[in-house]
């Protein structure tokens, strides 16, 4: 993996693995650890599809957007991942692409697109 692929992957990844404080950690094993990792993987790799011209400014796009999201952690995160702390992770996978992906081609993933 390139550095810049790892650093975007590193990007999708920090928000499943990261735990607000008002969550516990969820106990991973390795291989759960391996789930999410390919949960973010297919993730960044789906996302770039959905980001599409101005798509911060369509709630269209952007509801698009968070079920695309929603679909993914929903199918491939553990079951460590309780209800209410994978709705924590879709809304933080959602801000990061929303900071870091400004504009169609623009932002961090363009780089690896």
């Amino acid at each position: 993996m390139a550095s810049t692929e790892r650093y975007l992957f590193g990007g999708v990844l920090s928000p499943l693995l990261r735990v607000p404080h008002a969550s516990p950690a969820p106990e991973l094993s390795a291989d759960e650890r391996n789930e999410v990792k390919k949960v973010a993987r297919e993730l960044l790799t789906r996302l770039k599809g959905f980001l599409v011209l101005n798509w911060r400014k369509k709630s269209a796009a952007r509801a698009q957007l968070r079920v695309v999201i929603e679909d993914a952690l929903a199918a491939g995160l553990p079951k460590a991942y309780a209800p209410e702390l994978y709705k924590e992770k879709c809304s933080a996978v959602f801000e990061h692409v929303y900071d870091s992906y400004p504009e169609r081609d623009a932002g961090v993933y363009a780089e690896s697109a």
